[in-house]
């Protein structure tokens, strides 16, 4: 099936805009981008009519909590924390996913695409990520990366959670130990289960240590929990030391050390940025936070950690950003292909170029102008979402099966 968005005002993100241009997608994949003397469009293919509106790829969520922790749910839905042991690295998201949850339809109505799931902040070493599109029937057609990360805190959440019960880690010490420790016997495990590979032998796999094998061999990134800057510092710290790929998340005081993370090259995964200072690591933040990182070389990312705000309003703290001083391009690329290049799926999804998924959305204008919606939503090249301007309401192509 080919089809063709035609006439709109296309936005690339990873390259010029388009006045009047066309994005050809076959087999859920973009094949051309360009204008419409550039693009050669077969006879048959499906024309969508974009003239009047801005063309661009599904937005992408860099660090969310959806189908794991549902809202309204209670118990039944949380999924996010498994709290019973500082180490959790053969904890996976991917297993607590219910696609059924109502953040999916809102992520499509806010013209999000793509997000990458996260373990919550409770343990020192929170478990497994993966990314997934915000529309599919399971888990089984939504994950398009099925180990992208691994989750991990540092500052108040790990410490008070297990101080609370009185055993380690209970401060800032024990939880940096917690993860050094962890490093140490998985570094110990890897020579040892290689050593008993080359000579034939049997050896016991831990699924833990098996995947912090995968963070020191570079193979997943490390996503820090993080708010404070002392605590940003310790992390760099611990990433030299053990040599992994470090990415800041949250990153509340970031723009007290902007130059610190910009010299050594740590991206950050800011936000959310809609909240109020609720506990003491949040008493700087600030709005203007991403327009000083940004400026300072940092390689930036926007988040809602959904469900703390709403998924479907990225693109509103992306909008309010800029009002306070973060420019327009680099507020874009915040949330399409910044997000993507960071966790290493930038091949997949964060911009409208031929070999990547045709996660593509029309909007009634600049996504920018928070009076503006998204009217038609694409994934992998299938209509999924349109905003029906009779009854005012989005709605959300059916995840259900129908005989």
């Amino acid at each position: 099936m080919v089809s063709a968005i035609l006439g709109g005002y296309v936005v690339p993100v990873d390259g010029e805009p388009i006045e009047g241009g066309t994005v050809l997608i076959s087999e859920g994949r973009i094949v051309a981008v360009g204008t419409e003397a550039d693009v050669d469009v077969p006879e048959d293919a499906d024309i969508v009519d974009a003239a009047g509106c801005w063309v661009l790829p599904g937005f992408v969520e860099a660090h969310g909590h959806l189908g794991v922790s549902e809202e309204g749910e209670g118990w039944s839905g949380d999924d996010v924390n498994e709290m019973t042991d500082p180490n959790g690295a053969r904890f996976r998201a991917i297993d607590g996913i219910d696609p059924a949850e109502v953040g999916f339809d809102d992520a499509l109505a806010g013209g999000v695409t793509s997000a990458v799931i996260k373990p919550g902040s409770g343990n020192p070493i929170g478990g497994q990520t993966v990314a997934v599109k915000t529309w599919g029937r399971t888990a089984l057609d939504m994950v398009f990366a099925e180990s992208v990360s691994v989750k991990s805190a540092l500052g108040e959440n790990p410490k008070r959670v297990y101080g609370d019960r009185k055993q380690t880690p209970s401060t800032r010490l024990g939880v940096a130990a917690v993860l050094r420790q962890a490093f140490t016997e998985a570094r110990n495990y890897t020579a040892a289960r290689d050593h008993a590979r080359s000579e034939g032998k049997p050896f016991d796999v831990d699924l833990g240590k098996e995947t912090l094998a995968r963070v020191l061999a570079g193979e997943l990134y490390w996503d820090q929990h993080v708010h404070r800057a002392d605590d940003m510092v310790t992390a760099i710290r611990l990433a030299e030391e053990f040599g992994y790929r470090l990415v800041i998340n949250h990153g509340t005081e970031g723009h007290l050390i902007a130059d610190v993370l910009a010299e050594r090259d740590v991206p950050v995964i800011l936000g959310p940025l809609f909240t109020t200072r609720s506990k003491v690591e949040l008493r700087h933040r600030t709005l203007r936070s991403a327009g000083i990182l940004a400026r300072a070389g940092v390689k930036l990312a926007i988040t809602t950690d959904h469900p703390v705000v709403p998924i479907n309003f990225l693109v509103y703290q992306a909008a309010l950003a800029v009002k306070e001083g973060l420019d327009p391009e680099t507020a874009l690329r915040s949330i399409t292909v910044n997000p993507a290049a960071m966790l290493g799926l930038d091949d997949r999804v964060g911009a409208l170029k031929p070999g990547l998924d045709a996660d593509v959305v029309i909007w009634s204008g600049d996504p920018l102008d928070v009076m503006n919606r998204a009217m038609r939503v694409f994934v992998r090249g299938r209509e999924v979402y349109h905003f029906d301007e009779a009854t005012g309401e989005g709605v959300v192509t059916s995840r259900r099966y129908v005989e």
